[in-house]
């Protein structure tokens, strides 16, 4: 016969801490994201193992990581503190969806470019919200969403799961950006198939500005490539003269300091952009809240974008065939 285990010795809070140990693998650092002490923290897993009569993680002075159990019982916790979070939104959906706090993640390679004119904007139109920013990339984005630690995205369109809605804001072109010197940097019209070479510098993985440029540019990558860790390093590292990327329109602001090192290039192609959604969970009651959001947003994109209608369908870039050999090496010594 098996004994009866209460719920009141179930605490949400003791779930919430095991989740940031899971994350971070470090009791100190769990410790310090959820306010506590490490010997409180640590204290209150233990007696959450023991309530639960298994043990979730090996414990060791360099290593923390997820026993057999752990990896069984962490989905469930996740989708427990998921739970409690959409109780808090629906009831919150009853007293005004977009008058409290709303936590809002976006790209690296759209928000100090996107945000700083949009943030006045919105504050006029909903003066009681509260905004929670975070910047990451598209993987932690959704990961984000889907735990209910994030309430909305803004990021590139991609093909999502079930879970997700996406509400397209506005599309955003390209442009080439050469150092001054390189043979393409003078092309009256250029075109993608041009720009499959090897010194087409690219961002780290996880980056979706990485793949579109892959994607678009159609070129392989040597295993010695030299990566930019955010856009603004790409950025000088063109400058530099270390090669050429694909940078998206609003990055372009403001860069007066560079112009006579750089050379910004349009594409003649127009799926040579990509488009910026409203992104959040299917499940949450503030769906035609945030829908009224993405109308608001739609009204105010920045000046070189082009404002999506609601419900208009998305084409995204398919993915260009790689040149052949010879082409390549035709177009590695291009001239102007």
């Amino acid at each position: 016969m098996s004994s009866y285990v209460p719920l009141s010795g179930l605490s949400l809070r003791d779930i919430e801490y095991v989740v940031a140990v899971d994350d971070l693998r470090n009791f100190s650092r769990a410790a310090e994201r959820c306010g506590v002490s490490q010997a409180g923290l640590s204290e209150q897993v233990r007696k959450l193992e023991q309530l639960l009569g298994v043990s979730l993680f090996e414990r060791s002075r360099r290593h923390v990581a997820l026993t057999a159990d752990g990896e069984k019982l962490l989905g469930l916790c996740r989708e427990v503190l998921a739970s409690a979070r959409n109780l808090l939104e629906v009831a919150r959906a009853h007293t005004g969806p977009l008058d409290g706090l709303l936590r809002i993640g976006v790209i690296p390679t759209l928000g100090p470019y996107y945000l700083p004119e949009l943030l006045p904007q919105l504050r006029k139109v909903y003066p009681h919200l509260g905004l929670r920013l975070s910047e990451m990339t598209t993987p932690v984005l959704c990961k984000s969403l889907r735990e209910g630690t994030l309430d909305l995205a803004l990021m590139a369109s991609l093909p999502l799961p079930d879970t997700l809605v996406e509400e397209p804001i506005f599309e955003e072109p390209f442009l080439a950006v050469f150092p001054s010197t390189h043979p393409l940097a003078r092309r009256t019209r250029l075109r993608l198939n041009e720009l499959a070479r090897e010194d087409l510098l690219l961002l780290e993985d996880g980056h979706c500005l990485r793949d579109q440029a892959l994607s678009l540019c159609a070129t392989q990558r040597s295993h010695d490539e030299r990566l930019a860790t955010s856009l603004e390093m790409l950025w000088h590292m063109i400058a530099a003269e270390e090669g050429f990327s694909l940078v998206p329109q609003l990055a372009l602001r403001n860069r007066t300091e560079l112009e006579t090192l750089v050379h910004v290039q349009p594409l003649v192609e127009k799926e040579a952009r990509r488009v910026i959604s409203l992104v959040w969970r299917q499940c949450d009651p503030r769906g035609a809240a945030f829908r009224e959001l993405a109308a608001f947003l739609r009204t105010v994109v920045p000046e070189g974008c082009r404002a999506l209608k609601a419900g208009e369908k998305i084409v995204r870039p398919r993915k260009r065939p790689a040149p052949s050999a010879a082409k390549t090496a035709l177009t590695q010594t291009a001239s102007p």
